[in-house]
């Protein structure tokens, strides 16, 4: 498994998707997806902590013992969150007034510590390095894409202030796809980031079912 880059690729990106087949970090997941330039927000953020943190438990996994170490877990990826938090405020300040509130959340999100216990505590540096990179870009392809269904459907915009994210050169992603007058706001409610997620979650297993692969229960799997 350690040495099996394409497998952790898929696991991350789609096999064993954080939100649409483990279902954890869902409170991210539903407030930070009214929109997609939020969901790419947050997930960005989300993944980038989540590679710091594989990375530092991997260096020193043999030196965190069992009775410690899910302090030890919660405090490394706090120590990434607070670093996180303060770059964004410094350089994306913007977008920070946005998600600022959310972000330290990342430390009680179940995604990075199950993916810090199951896989980093357990594989070599760069198996775990690759494995918070992938899982944090699936967790980033989940959040932005329930944040697009809900955007357009709710607002009838798409990646709307994506330039506060990306900065001015991608301003010609903020595109309006429906009239206002069309919108259904309850899809930017709490109600509509509830059907969207259970809807792609459905889609998802129909979709492995098709392709002939087996429904696999949530949780946090193992690497095995």
């Amino acid at each position: 498994m350690a040495s099996d880059y394409g497998r952790i690729a898929r696991d991350g990106l789609w096999d064993n998707n954080g939100v649409l087949c483990m279902l954890l970090g869902m409170c991210p997941t539903m407030a930070m997806t009214t929109s997609a330039t939020n969901g790419l927000g947050m997930g960005l953020a989300t993944a980038a902590v989540m590679a710091a943190s594989n990375l530092l438990v991997a260096l020193f996994r043999d030196r965190i013992t069992q009775e410690v170490r899910i302090p030890v877990y919660i405090l490394i990826v706090a120590a990434m969150v607070t670093l996180v938090d303060l770059t964004m405020n410094a350089w994306l300040h913007e977008l920070y007034k946005v998600l600022g509130l959310f972000i330290p959340l990342i430390v009680s999100n179940c995604l990075p510590l199950a993916r810090l216990e199951a896989f980093a505590a357990k594989e070599p540096v760069l198996p775990s390095l690759l494995d918070g990179i992938f899982m944090g870009l699936g967790f980033t392809l989940a959040l932005t894409t329930i944040g697009a269904v809900r955007e357009i459907l709710g607002a009838g915009t798409l990646f709307a202030d994506a330039s506060l994210l990306l900065g001015p050169a991608f301003r010609f992603l903020e595109l309006r796809i429906l009239p206002a007058d069309s919108a259904v706001l309850m899809m930017i409610l709490p109600p509509g980031g509830f059907l969207t997620a259970g809807l792609m979650v459905v889609a998802k297993r129909m979709l492995d079912v098709r392709a002939g692969k087996g429904i696999q229960m949530a949780g946090a799997h193992s690497v095995a």
